[in-house]
């Protein structure tokens, strides 16, 4: 018993159980482990605060490609080239991805007159750096009609907006999307007592370039004006579709207000429909 107490009694007395070398070890290891965890996550703070800062910069551009074509479409070789900066994501083109198809009403009911295949662009950026939320929308311009009709001298050939929509074929991205859009003008001549009404419509076609990707731009050339005419029309119909649909670039992606707009004018009247091709490039050094 007296044998078995000294041992107790020794190993209270033993002060190198745990030495505080290992002490200082231990408690660094934790201080450096902490520090670790701390700069990962302000890494990852400060990391989508930027990319946020970057897609709102990118809204402004996007607006800019959108009045760049609307220059380019009519007039045959003018060339403009609008570059931006982003570190996260890039400018791509989707080419084919709208359809317009167009029917007349001469009193027989509507007929088929021509259809016309246009691109998009669009600025991905991947939600692992930005998101909002899936399947959110935000109108950019114009900010209150998603038509893809639009009535003026001043109204615009593109639907510039915020789609986020997952999962898609290409990937898992917040985008905003240049859509190219109709702009219907109407003006009435006189001849005589003979008075007749003219109906023009205006459609940038987008198609794709050459994309080298040598920079971080887009450059916009015009290359051809064309019209088709067609007279004594007493309405007009235009149908959006879709012909990548299974790629994700549906209805729902473009979210118009409608996929037909039909325009009733005055009997006998005369349309014209402009299209201007646009050559769209990406990453062009000039």
């Amino acid at each position: 018993m007296v044998k078995k107490r000294a041992s107790l009694h020794s190993l209270r007395k033993n002060r190198r159980a745990i030495s505080p070398a290992i002490s200082t070890v231990i408690l660094t290891s934790a201080v450096v482990t902490l520090l670790l965890v701390t700069i990962v996550f302000a890494n990852n703070f400060l990391d989508a605060r930027l990319a946020e800062n970057e897609f709102s910069a990118m809204k402004q551009f996007t607006q800019t490609v959108g009045l760049q074509i609307d220059d380019v479409a009519w007039t045959i070789g003018r060339t403009q080239t609008i570059r931006y900066a982003s570190k996260f994501g890039q400018v791509n083109f989707e080419s084919a991805a709208l359809t317009y198809t167009v029917y007349v009403n001469k009193g027989g009911g509507y007929v088929y007159l021509t259809n016309y295949n246009a691109g998009i662009l669009l600025f991905n950026m991947p939600v692992s750096k930005y998101t909002i939320a899936n399947n959110y929308y935000e109108r950019i311009f114009p900010s209150t009609d998603s038509s893809f009709l639009q009535i003026g001298a001043s109204a615009p050939i593109s639907n510039i907006y915020i789609m986020e929509k997952l999962p898609m074929n290409d990937g898992n991205y917040i985008r905003i999307v240049v859509a190219p859009t109709i702009r219907m003008l109407n003006s009435t001549i006189s001849t005589g007592e003979e008075v007749k009404n003219y109906f023009k419509f205006y459609l940038p076609v987008l198609s794709s370039g050459t994309h080298p990707r040598l920079s971080q731009s887009v450059t916009l050339t015009g290359k051809t004006v064309s019209v088709k005419t067609d007279v004594s029309i007493n309405s007009i119909r235009i149908d959006a579709s879709f012909p990548k649909s299974s790629l994700g670039f549906d209805s729902s992606f473009f979210n118009f207000d409608s996929i037909t707009e039909e325009v009733d004018i005055p009997d006998g009247s005369i349309i014209e429909f402009y299209t201007g091709e646009v050559i769209v490039s990406l990453g062009i050094h000039l």
